[in-house]
């Protein structure tokens, strides 16, 4: 069976171009955040879920998903943000088996996540790489792209400190620095050419 090589790291530490370089190779990669969306909006399970679990009113007559009336209930209810993780998740890590089974054996489906330990791919992972990058180096590069304030991205780093924090404990994982000074393409073909 292929093997599963998740891609972490926090918001700005630059895992999406760690990512863009592993495409460009030819490497096979899952972005998270983009295959959950589409699994939202296409699943019929996913929405049937969401409208009796969490609210009716944040499926639409025609089937699409509210996407602000979810948030609005989701962030305001830690219970039923708890829900949708679990049945977001639970569809994601089946997507990526399904995903790896289609695979060749020899091959590596590299899976980016912010939130490895949260989700469940970590458990799945043959391998972790997370990439880091100093904190303010992070808020800039943040800043930068999403017009937030430097406490507003503060603010979101903080939140992912359990996921920074599962990551750290494991003893396997390998790291790529990412501080727009080292060169990431070595770091990325050294690790590379190490995986199981």
């Amino acid at each position: 069976m292929a093997r599963v090589v998740v891609v972490a790291g926090g918001i700005g530490s630059g895992k999406s171009v760690v990512c863009r370089i592993l495409s460009a190779m030819g490497r096979e990669v899952y972005d998270c955040d983009t295959r959950a969306k589409a699994l939202m909006d296409s699943s019929e399970d996913i929405k049937s879920q969401i409208s009796a679990r969490i609210s009716a009113d944040a499926v639409d007559a025609d089937g699409g998903i509210d996407r602000k009336r979810l948030a609005s209930v989701v962030f305001s209810d830690p219970s039923k943000l708890a829900i949708l993780n679990g049945i977001v998740h639970g569809a994601v890590r089946d997507d990526v088996s399904r995903r790896v089974s289609e695979m060749p054996e020899e091959g590596y489906l590299f899976v980016e996540t912010a939130i490895p330990h949260a989700s469940g791919l970590d458990v799945m992972a043959d391998a972790i790489i997370c990439v880091e990058a100093p904190l303010s180096v992070r808020v800039e590069r943040v800043m930068r792209r999403s017009g937030l304030t430097e406490a507003q991205v503060v603010s979101r780093i903080d939140a992912q400190q359990g996921e920074a924090a599962a990551i750290d404990s494991n003893p396997d994982t390998i790291r790529i620095l990412n501080d727009g000074k080292t060169p990431i393409l070595p770091q990325l073909l050294g690790i590379l050419d190490k995986l199981p």
